[in-house]
């Protein structure tokens, strides 16, 4: 199995729809811009929030696998992804790479 590098690229905040539809909540997100977890083996890494993990999980695992090409060339590298989790009023960008190593 292969490491795979997941990167913080983008944070989001749509304060208009957080105030129209969202409850507030004390703490809502624990990623920072540029911050870089490692998957080993597919597995979820440590402190990754679980939504955000839901979200990426299988093209994590197929990325370990040896596999890539999403949707026939989605990405210029093919061994990669982006990915965003599925909070709607505070998304996060996440960029899936393999790891050479």
């Amino acid at each position: 199995m292969k490491k795979v590098k997941i990167t913080v690229m983008r944070m989001a905040k749509y304060e208009d729809l957080m105030a129209k539809y969202e409850n507030p909540i004390q703490h809502a997100c624990d990623m920072t811009l540029g911050k870089i977890f490692y998957s080993e083996r597919g597995e979820k890494p440590k402190d990754m929030c679980d939504s955000a993990w839901e979200s990426m999980q299988a093209f994590v695992k197929e990325l370990a696998a040896g596999g890539g090409n999403f949707y026939d060339g989605w990405m210029k590298n093919p061994y990669s992804a982006m990915i965003s989790c599925n909070d709607g009023f505070r998304p996060v960008s996440f960029l899936l790479e393999v790891c050479d190593n």
